[in-house]
């Protein structure tokens, strides 16, 4: 069975041989990696799909051996094209890129029926540890018999089929005692990072699944709390001691070979029919309006905060002086008013439209779970770094319901975020500056449940000055006694209930269909705003106004990083 593995491990290397040097653009790859003193190659799939299909198919469902083999191959290359450098490096790693089809997957679509294979995930980091050393190699000196040992390690994220205790030798076959010499011992670095499945993604009402990821050598470091990455590796369970027996459960893992992080700048895709739409609608002269009432038509008015909202969706411009100061193009707003008048509406639409929001709450946030925490790990016992709800909105926007109930401490951890868009830890000694460029939208109450109009506004708001001046829009939002506007609301409320059409309240709304990533009209002559409702209840449309996770949403574009 040995031999016939072997052979088998042959005859894979061979073929990994011939395609990277059949490959012009692979052998300038290697070049490259040996003049910038790296270690790993990066290989396209999609490149061994089309020339060696068989060894793609093997590659997906026995990950493990077939990448050892490939390691080789790329060692035998390096070889032929610059032995000493090859003599130098013992080891050299391969990772990969491309289309994955099915097994592109996320934190919560792992199976079981994956163990083994080369999946794609993609999340979002949210703690990640210290990095440690792991001995590869150590050397042994036995002054008996004056000759020295060396003793290879292996575990369970290694690519060798056996992995090996990790206990150092102290005794010779012949019971001789042992020294350690550490200065001849090799290691690697190793770290562990907890990815989980994006906000957007996540089924409403369930808790957002996560995956621990497994790096080592030139992987580490490579990603930061609050990156979005994406993770090619082997999926693989690692079993578990409890009571100094295996258990039965496995934990698992994703054993790292490359990791990508998403660039956030790119644009959105338009067809020639978007961008006829747009341009018809940019030549109105109401454009502002036209949106502003497209923001939750179901509440009635509120014009002006509707405009404030729409501001902070599609978000201001990012400015980096020539100093290295930065002024912020994040916008916040503070709701402030009696209760039941739509406050908590407009964060529930803000987070079905926004590409990326994270609601929270005052009673339920603390100051380290908006910005940052230090953990331990039950397993190793090490300290890591776990990302707050701020840092997850990086480029987006936070929903802090109930702001009034916060305490003033953590309230306070929240000051640096809103102003210089960056979380600061220096606890157990980790020292770390995460990014946290997103939006505020606060809803709070009075400070006397309503509003008194006896007293002045800050003894009604009850915040401090410091914070206030963080929020660029404060609006009091207050509930009046007043037969006209009551009349307004009754009326608005039973056509929105009896039409449901997107024109229910007074002017032209646009909705948004599934199929579109941009603020769009179902009918752009506005002498046809009498037939919307009709069209509207003969087509049966839900009167949606902004599609889901809309890219248009927070304009990623109009930043400069």
């Amino acid at each position: 069975m040995d031999i016939t593995a072997d052979q088998t491990l042959f005859e894979s290397e061979r073929e990994y041989i011939e395609f990277l040097d059949e490959s012009d653009y692979y052998k300038n790859r290697i070049n490259q990696m040996i003049t910038n003193e790296s270690c790993r190659l990066i290989i396209n799939i999609n490149d061994l799909r089309r020339e060696n299909p068989k060894r793609t198919e093997e590659l997906i469902a026995n990950s493990f051996a077939e990448i050892l083999a490939c390691q080789r191959a790329l060692k035998r290359c390096v070889q032929n094209i610059n032995p000493e450098y090859a003599k130098n490096n013992m080891d050299f790693f391969i990772g990969f890129e491309g289309s994955f089809g099915a097994l592109h997957v996320s934190p919560r679509t792992l199976s079981s029926n994956l163990l083994g294979h080369m999946v794609c995930v993609e999340g979002i980091v949210t703690k990640t540890s210290v990095v440690r050393p792991k001995v590869a190699c150590s050397v042994h000196y036995c002054p008996a018999t004056k000759k020295t040992i060396e003793r290879r390690y292996a575990d369970m994220s290694s690519l060798d089929a056996f992995p090996s205790s990790g206990a150092y030798p102290t005794k010779d076959e012949s019971g001789n005692l042992l020294e350690t010499e550490y200065g001849l011992s090799t290691y690697q670095d190793h770290q562990k990072i907890t990815i989980q499945e994006m906000p957007e993604t996540a089924p409403a009402g369930q808790l957002p699944r996560s995956v621990d990821i497994l790096m080592d050598n030139d992987l580490v470091d490579s990603c930061k709390a609050g990156d979005r990455i994406q993770v090619i590796g082997q999926f693989r369970c690692l079993p578990g001691k409890k009571n100094g027996y295996t258990s039965a459960s496995f934990r698992t893992a994703v054993i790292a070979n490359n990791i990508q992080l998403f660039n956030r700048q790119s644009e959105p895709s338009f067809s020639d029919k978007d961008i006829s739409v747009m341009r018809l609608v940019s030549k109105r002269h109401d454009v502002v309006d036209l949106l502003a009432r497209s923001l939750a038509p179901s509440i009635y008015g509120y014009h002006y905060i509707k405009q404030a909202i729409l501001y902070l969706l599609l978000g201001g411009v990012e400015r980096i002086l020539p100093n290295g100061s930065r002024i912020r193009g994040d916008i916040n707003i503070l709701l402030l008013g009696d209760p039941s008048v739509a406050k908590s509406q407009f964060l529930r639409f803000v987070l079905h439209v926004a590409h990326l929001a994270i609601p929270t709450t005052g009673r339920g946030s603390s100051g380290v779970g908006l910005t940052a925490a230090v953990t331990t790990d039950h397993e190793t016992g090490e300290r890591q770094l776990e990302a707050g709800a701020m840092v997850l909105a990086d480029r987006g926007i936070v929903c802090i319901d109930e702001f009034d109930k916060m305490s003033d401490i953590d309230r306070t951890a929240i000051h640096e975020v809103m102003e210089q868009g960056r979380v600061t830890i220096a606890k157990a000694g980790i020292q770390a500056q995460l990014n946290a460029r997103c939006s505020v939208l606060g809803a709070a109450n009075p400070v006397y449940g309503r509003y008194d109009q006896y007293k002045t506004p800050m003894e009604n708001i009850g915040l401090q000055d410091s914070l206030l001046s963080r929020f660029d829009l404060l609006f009091l939002v207050l509930d009046k006694a007043d037969p006209e506007s009551d009349r307004g609301v009754a009326e608005h409320v039973l056509q929105a209930h009896q039409y449901r059409a997107p024109g229910e309240q007074d002017g032209e709304a646009m909705p948004l269909q599934d199929n579109t990533v941009h603020l769009a009209t179902c009918n752009l002559d506005p002498n046809s705003a009498n037939n919307a409702a009709a069209d509207a209840r003969n087509n049966e449309t839900d009167g949606q106004v902004f599609e889901d996770r809309g890219g248009f949403i927070r304009g990623r574009g109009t930043r400069n990083t």
